[in-house]
């Protein structure tokens, strides 16, 4: 697991190895892991007046350097540098860079695309510096743990008991009396999806049949619907980061309906949000369920 090895401030975890106080592989800084990236800004000029017209700002991907010296024994060298060039070298997917600062675990999916290793007489000594440079494409940093939260569809209380038939009254329980019976408590069909963080995140939402033309909604009134009935054995994967559609591994995206928002504008914004889950009027079946699987993210 991400973060399963770093038990104190300024401690590294990248490709299963762990580097900072404790190790061999003293960290001297992390440049790039606090500070804020580079922002593309949709600013505009106003016309015929001075200053712009303020856009949406965006984070370009972040650049994350770090510098660490190796204090080992000489004799250790040779089986300590093969490691670090086993974790750094170049890989096409992003991994889990986990980064812990001030008591707080962090994650970035990232990849190596820098390294220097000192190979002067420092090498002999056992005490060589290796500067890295990763990027992260998505420039926000998670929570290392995922958080999710489930749904199935509205289901109303059934109300007072009148008895019956033929009615026999209002039934208050006991004796001893123990108050009205409103039946069932129901389903509201809503779920709390929290982002502890400071800035939006995607959700990953999963629905499962059996449901027809599923729709999950925010607060705000952006909803993602799809024209397409579920089976029970199936489950709709829907990746709001990667803009994907799934059932089966095979594409759905083209059952959006066009009611839907596209599937990158749909995120959690920092606070509590209200997530609903709906479908078609005929859709009642309380197997049906949509989970919303989200980290908290900070920019």
């Amino acid at each position: 697991m991400a973060g399963e090895l770093i038990i104190r401030d300024l401690q590294i975890q990248w490709a299963g190895q762990l580097w900072g106080d404790g190790t061999v592989y003293a960290v001297q800084d992390v440049p790039g892991w606090e500070d804020l990236p580079s922002l593309d800004s949709g600013s505009v000029p106003r016309a015929q007046q001075v200053g712009a017209q303020p856009g949406r700002l965006l984070a370009q991907s972040r650049p994350i350097t770090c510098t660490l010296r190796i204090a080992c024994d000489p004799a250790d060298w040779p089986t300590v540098r093969l490691a670090i060039l086993t974790a750094t070298a170049v890989q096409q997917d992003e991994q889990p860079l986990v980064v812990q600062l001030a008591g707080q675990q962090l994650l970035a999916f990232a990849r190596i695309t820098r390294r220097v290793v000192s190979t002067d007489t420092e090498g002999v000594t056992g005490t060589p510096i290796v500067s890295l440079l990763w990027e992260a494409s998505d420039p926000r940093r998670y929570t290392v743990a995922e958080q999710s939260a489930s749904a199935v569809l509205p289901v109303g209380e059934s109300g007072l008991s009148f008895g019956g038939p033929p009615e026999v009254g209002l039934s208050f329980g006991g004796p001893p009396e123990v108050g009205l019976s409103f039946g069932a408590p129901g389903q509201t069909g809503d779920l709390i999806a929290a982002n502890s963080g400071n800035t939006d995140t995607h959700p990953v939402i999963e629905i499962r049949g059996p449901v027809t033309t599923p729709t999950i909604t925010l607060a705000n009134g952006l909803r993602l619907e799809y024209g397409i009935t579920l089976g029970t054995a199936d489950t709709l994967v829907i990746d709001t980061r990667a803009g994907t559609v799934q059932l089966g591994g095979q594409d759905r995206l083209y059952t959006a309906t066009a009611r839907s928002a596209p599937e990158g504008l749909f995120v959690l914004p920092p606070g509590t949000n209200t997530v609903s889950f709906r479908a078609d009027p005929g859709s009642t079946d309380p197997a049906a369920q949509a989970t919303v699987r989200w980290r908290s993210a900070y920019l």
